[in-house]
């Protein structure tokens, strides 16, 4: 199992299929900063505040040449009713195989309850123009999280 990248870490390649059916790929964030952001289930309300509170924050994100990206592991269609309901202004990655959340370190034993599973652990990756991460947020509390990480984008070149 891959452990959550650090600063100065090149961030692992990906292509995941997203909402509405396209893909997205590190690739095609090339020179540009992207903000990728990790959340256990769509819909549901710590995962729906941290997306709210990205996309209320778009038009800054995009002042600061900064592109978001959500990704769980939830199906696609799961994605769309999410994205549509909000009306979320960036992509939402589907990985249900966890290729991507394995290389990244985010797929992880949780415990909830006493009870043991598997799942996501909220983080956040800001990775530069050229590909290296520039931040990471492991083990994210949602409040005040998005302003935090605009302000780290708005500070890297």
């Amino acid at each position: 199992m891959s452990k959550f990248p650090e600063a100065g870490a090149k961030a692992p390649p990906f292509s995941l299929v997203r909402d509405g059916g396209g893909t997205v790929a590190l690739k095609d964030f090339k020179g540009r900063k992207l903000v990728v952001f990790f959340y256990p289930k769509a819909n549901t309300t710590g995962c729906t505040k941290e997306a709210i509170a990205f996309n209320g924050l778009k038009d800054a994100f995009a002042a600061a040449d900064t592109d978001i990206l959500g990704v769980s592991a939830d199906a696609v269609s799961a994605q769309d009713k999410f994205k549509a309901k909000y009306d979320f202004a960036f992509p939402l990655g589907s990985d249900p195989e966890k290729a991507m959340l394995e290389a990244y370190g985010v797929w992880v034993e949780k415990s909830m309850y006493g009870r043991k599973y598997m799942g996501i652990e909220r983080s956040t990756l800001l990775i530069g123009r050229d590909g290296t991460v520039a931040r990471s947020w492991p083990k994210v509390k949602v409040a005040g999280h998005a302003e935090d990480v605009l302000k780290a984008a708005q500070e890297l070149a």
